[in-house]
């Protein structure tokens, strides 16, 4: 395993980061793999690790409660459930380990055994738990310390870790393709070239989706101007999400007058104005504000 790897990490350019980048072949496929250490990683890791290692201790005492002094049928019995018990509980030991064989009784009865009484023999474990001194010291050298893997072996390990950061913006467009206001769960596809066209369209909906986001706060941000969010408060950074929400209570009425259709849009609000005029004359030109 890297993390228990004793590794030589280079600083980063940001010094709050250090780095150390091996390839490696997993399923055919040459990858890279980076161990990253993060200063405030460890810091915050640090605040709960003691908290943890009591924990786990307590965890592991009421382990050892439900086997200790009960009888097994043979040694190796025991052992086996002694070794189950240390990979359940690598931070923690035990101490004055015995395994002692006792007789008792074949039959259950009350009472002590009388004369010539067949007997058989069992095996009980006695021990208490302790801290594992050497594992716990193992585990805290490896706090602020995780692993990235990637496929592009081409990549330094701090374009690694900023790909990794983004993920999160990834990962928060699919949520929003999979909320139920796009309805996606009520369209059932069984042939498969239609399900990769319906997610298709859905990531392309998504690029459009942030594109119009980046582009309203960037829009907003330049020009000062705010619209109202959910709370009625002025804000920069509306989502799309919420700017089709205030859209949501347009109308649009169309007139014949002399044979000709007259579209027109009513109850708009200002803040529907200034997000169209900031969104450019296409947007204003779809909802009637330019001819």
């Amino acid at each position: 395993m890297l993390l228990n790897a004793d590794l030589e990490m280079t600083p980063g350019k940001d010094p709050r980061y250090a780095f150390h980048a091996t390839d490696f072949t997993y399923g055919g496929v040459l990858q890279r793999a980076v161990v990253v250490y993060s200063e405030e990683m460890q810091k915050r890791e640090e605040e709960t690790f003691d908290n943890e290692i009591e924990k786990k201790r307590r965890n592991a005492v009421k382990d050892l409660k439900t086997f200790a002094g009960k009888p097994f049928a043979c040694e190796p019995d025991a052992l086996n459930r002694i070794e189950e018990w240390k990979s359940k509980h690598p931070l923690q030991r035990l101490k004055d380990l015995k395994i002692l064989p006792q007789s008792e009784k074949a039959e259950k009865k009350r009472g002590r055994p009388k004369k010539g009484e067949q007997l058989k023999i069992v095996y009980r474990i006695y021990a208490e738990v302790e801290p594992n001194e050497d594992s716990i010291s193992r585990e805290r050298q490896n706090l602020g310390k995780f692993v990235l893997v990637s496929n592009k072996t081409d990549l330094d390990p701090e374009t690694i870790l900023n790909y990794y950061k983004g993920q999160y913006q990834v990962e928060r467009g699919f949520r929003i393709v999979k909320d139920k206001s796009f309805h996606v769960a009520e369209v059932f596809l069984k042939k498969e070239a239609r399900i990769e066209a319906l997610s298709m369209i859905m990531v392309l909906n998504l690029l459009v989706y942030a594109f119009g986001e980046w582009l309203l706060r960037k829009k907003l941000s330049e020009s000062g101007l705010t619209i109202p969010n959910q709370l009625n408060k002025p804000t920069q950074r509306p989502t799309m999400r919420w700017v089709f929400q205030i859209f949501m209570g347009v109308i649009q009425s169309e007139l014949v007058e002399e044979g000709k259709v007259v579209k027109s849009t009513v109850h708009l609000t200002e803040a529907q104005r200034t997000i169209l005029r900031l969104l450019g004359p296409e947007c204003e030109k779809y909802y009637g504000l330019q001819g």
